[in-house]
């Protein structure tokens, strides 16, 4: 890991020499010039700045569907793209722990803007008292999340005043949709009874969905996929499913779904009939184009999925 790190900064250091890497700000630019060219991390940075944007961004992703931020190794390429932004928006909270020095080195350079900067740190969830960090995955409280579209627009409105009122415009709309689904996650999550809404996936990344819509969950790995699971830790979830008599567990798009089913196997072993519920979106979205591509699509598949597997009677 440390020598990828050293030679990812080399990449960079090399652009930086050469003045690849532009200037802050859009001095000297009209409305009417090519559009900002965006660099996001994951999907869901990326739709931000699509619906903030709009006409007036180009906005390239470099985790796609399917890949793991927690686990992502950058390349020579990702350096590249870095280089030409214009602006880099990324989730922030050591959600892209191995581009951290990346950014770093990059601040004053390019507009670099973690989307979380400026959320109130006591809404967010510790990850204990022996560490200044916090779980990164807010965007599965949706008002939560609403919160960043500030940090997006103004950003926007800072480097391309001159359309301004489109930023603020497509924000306000935006957050509307927003609110709009925050309340059918809700609604939705009402109709499992209380003692069912028990969450089990491959890691614990749904915390702060949890806790925004009355949900107990369970992660055999740990916040970040960087912690392997041990047999211990699949044999006590394995014992806690038969004790409670949940139903249904959870793979995720972004993670291998080995230990959802040696979780499964530990369970049956035990007599109990314990079934996969479905694949759930936790730190990609889906692909372009379908509904589960867009952050209010993935959200919605996310909780449709988990009440069709756990709102009938166990």
């Amino acid at each position: 890991m440390l020598f990828q790190r050293r030679l990812l900064m080399g990449f960079l250091l090399m652009a930086l020499a050469l003045g690849v890497l532009p200037l802050m700000g859009r001095a000297n630019v009209s409305a009417q010039d090519e559009p900002i060219t965006v660099v996001a991390t994951t999907g869901m940075v990326g739709d931000l700045a699509r619906n903030i944007g709009g006409e007036h961004v180009d906005v390239t992703d470099l985790m796609g569907p399917g890949i793991d931020p927690h686990l992502y190794k950058a390349r020579e390429s990702d350096v590249e793209r870095l280089a030409s932004a214009d602006i880099i928006f990324y989730s922030g909270l050591h959600l892209e722990a191995q581009l951290g020095d990346v950014f770093e080195q990059m601040e004053g350079q390019i507009t670099t803007v973690a989307v979380t900067r400026d959320l109130p740190r006591d809404l967010l969830i510790s990850l204990g008292e022996d560490t200044a960090g916090y779980d990164p995955h807010v965007w599965f409280d949706t008002g939560l999340w609403a919160m960043t579209i500030d940090t997006v627009r103004d950003t926007l409105v800072a480097y391309d005043p001159d359309n301004a009122a489109d930023y603020i415009a497509n924000a306000d709309a935006y957050r509307a949709q927003l609110e709009e689904l925050d309340a059918y996650v809700q609604a939705q999550a009402e109709t499992i009874p209380a003692e069912q809404r028990v969450l089990i996936t491959a890691h614990d990344a749904f915390s702060y969905f949890a806790q925004a819509y009355g949900f107990e969950v369970h992660g055999i790995q740990g916040v970040s996929t960087v912690t392997e699971a041990g047999t211990g830790d699949i044999q006590e979830l394995a014992d806690f499913i038969v004790e409670r008599g949940i139903s249904a567990i959870f793979v995720e798009s972004s993670v291998t779904p080995r230990t959802i089913e040696a979780l499964q196997e530990a369970v049956q072993s035990r007599g109990h009939d314990v079934q996969i519920g479905g694949e759930l979106f936790s730190d990609a979205m889906g692909d372009a184009g379908t509904p589960e591509g867009t952050y209010i699509g993935m959200v919605t598949h996310n909780i449709d999925t988990i009440v069709a597997a756990l709102a009938a009677t166990p």
